[in-house]
């Protein structure tokens, strides 16, 4: 896997050196940083800028990129032991997923599954600013089975979804075990999978705007979650 870019990329050094394989360096660097890289003792090859864009295919490297080894998806059985996980029900965006990636583990969550079609995680990793190597993450093909398994041990599920029979995200007692429902950029969750779900939640639009971008509602309703 190719992850590129500053932030990702020092993450990466600095939490998980032993997960980079090989470092691709397209600028020059001071000699503190340069030492840095070099201290982890692995292969350094210098890129002029065609074959960094090349690698990068086009995304911005900022000078910086490494070969990884690949992400591994966590066991869906971990998740029965956790607190607080948020499920991206079909999600396509990697923009987003990662920005959720990021806040998730910003906010103190404990995992994220990804249900349906499977996603490039190597995009991911890079859009989340390498979040997701401290987040447990999986995916599932089955939503609903899912919801029913999880329930017998203890989970509530929380659908976001802004409807009439929604509860406003602030007046809501999260359960201690929560999973917290997010629906596709387009087509929103499913009426099978809002009637599996314990609530339906909302957050309380004002100046008469109704819509907030995905990655943006989660990061509202995930504090509420983790910090009411």
């Amino acid at each position: 896997m190719i992850i590129y870019g500053k932030q990702v990329f020092m993450h990466y050094l600095s939490k998980a050196p032993e997960k980079i394989e090989e470092i691709y360096l397209a600028k020059d660097l001071d000699k503190q940083t340069f030492k840095d890289i070099n201290k982890i003792g692995k292969k350094i090859t210098k890129l002029d800028f065609i074959k960094a864009q090349a690698m990068a295919k086009g995304g911005n490297h900022q000078g910086f990129l490494a070969k990884v080894s690949e992400y591994e998806l966590a066991n869906i059985k971990d998740f029965k032991n956790m607190q607080k996980i948020v499920i991206l029900h079909e999600l396509s965006d990697v923009g987003n997923i990662g920005s959720i990636t990021r806040s998730a583990y910003a906010l103190g969550f404990d995992g994220i599954i990804h249900s349906g079609n499977n996603v490039n995680l190597e995009a991911v990793m890079r859009a989340s600013a390498g979040a997701l190597l401290e987040m447990k993450f999986t995916q599932t093909k089955d939503i609903l089975s899912l919801i029913n398994e999880f329930k017998q041990i203890g989970f509530n599920f929380y659908a976001a979804n802004h409807s009439e029979n929604a509860k406003e995200h602030n007046k809501i007692a999260f359960a201690p075990k929560s999973a917290l429902i997010m629906g596709s950029e387009g087509k929103g969750l499913s009426a099978k999978i809002i009637r599996a779900c314990d609530l339906e939640v909302k957050i309380t639009m004002k100046n008469n705007f109704d819509s907030l971008n995905v990655s943006n509602a989660f990061a509202i309703l995930g504090d509420r979650i983790m910090n009411e």
